[in-house]
């Protein structure tokens, strides 16, 4: 039976994508079953594979608006083990499709029961705001993958991030939990980063993954070839990280 990561974070410019792709991928890559689902309307996560969204049958917004089965939706990309439900541009509209949607909060979770026995992961790359379709993907996952940047502003969008998972919990998912906080864009040398760093483990204790996602060319120029960073360059810093990261889920799973 499958576990489902929401990669969420309502502040834009964090490496979400980036980490939802390549963890997906990793894992993936170390022989687990793994389903991307990209519900972000941008549909980065999509073409971060190599899936044009323009040419796809269904997508996410087919399956949580117009009742086509998860199954239906799976495109199998060239990637080891890699599937995925991609995105399309119809999604920008769903927030307001959804409003007048008896249990509309629950589209998500109820499409990805069914799929879920065949994977070992689902990993929802959420748009990066905090309404309905977020709410959705809240709802589906067991746990939440939190990627933050270093920086001032990173704690006060954490806080407003809780405050949701509070109300997701108290009304429509009692069992969602953090998986981890992932630091992206670290610059070790830096005084602010390592200032932050403490700020987040106090606020997160013991969720703070080992491994840390440093900035790089080569994982800005991995999407533009619709390649996972492991795929497009075996030997850079950011292969090497998110398959530590990749194994640390594993880990934390096992």
């Amino acid at each position: 039976m499958g576990k489902i990561i929401a990669v969420t974070n309502q502040k834009g410019g964090v490496g979400k994508t980036t980490t939802a792709v390549n963890t997906a991928a990793g894992i993936a890559k170390l022989g687990k079953k793994v389903l991307l689902v990209d519900i972000d309307p941008q549909g980065n996560a999509t073409s971060g594979v190599g899936v044009d969204k323009r040419a796809v049958r269904f997508s996410s917004y087919s399956v949580m608006i117009s009742n086509v089965k998860a199954a239906d939706a799976v495109v199998h990309t060239k990637f080891d083990n890699l599937d995925l439900i991609p995105s399309s541009m119809e999604l920008a509209a769903a927030e307001i499709e959804l409003v007048d949607v008896e249990k509309r909060e629950a589209r998500l979770k109820n499409a990805l029961a069914l799929v879920k026995p065949d994977y070992d992961f689902i990993f929802i790359d959420c748009p990066p705001s905090l309404g309905l379709i977020t709410t959705n993907a809240f709802c589906a996952a067991d746990t939440l993958l939190v990627p933050i940047q270093p920086e001032y502003y990173a704690l006060e969008g954490l806080s407003q991030l809780m405050g949701t998972v509070r109300k997701v919990k108290r009304r429509y998912n009692e069992y969602l939990d953090i998986e981890g906080v992932l630091l992206t864009m670290y610059d070790g040398r830096l005084n602010l980063t390592q200032q932050v760093v403490e700020e987040v483990k106090k606020f997160f204790p013991r969720k703070v993954f080992s491994a840390v996602i440093p900035r790089g060319v080569r994982l800005s120029e991995a999407p533009s070839f619709g390649m996972p960073i492991m795929y497009f360059d075996k030997s850079c810093k950011g292969t090497t990280s998110y398959m530590e990261l990749s194994e640390e889920i594993i880990k934390n799973n096992e």
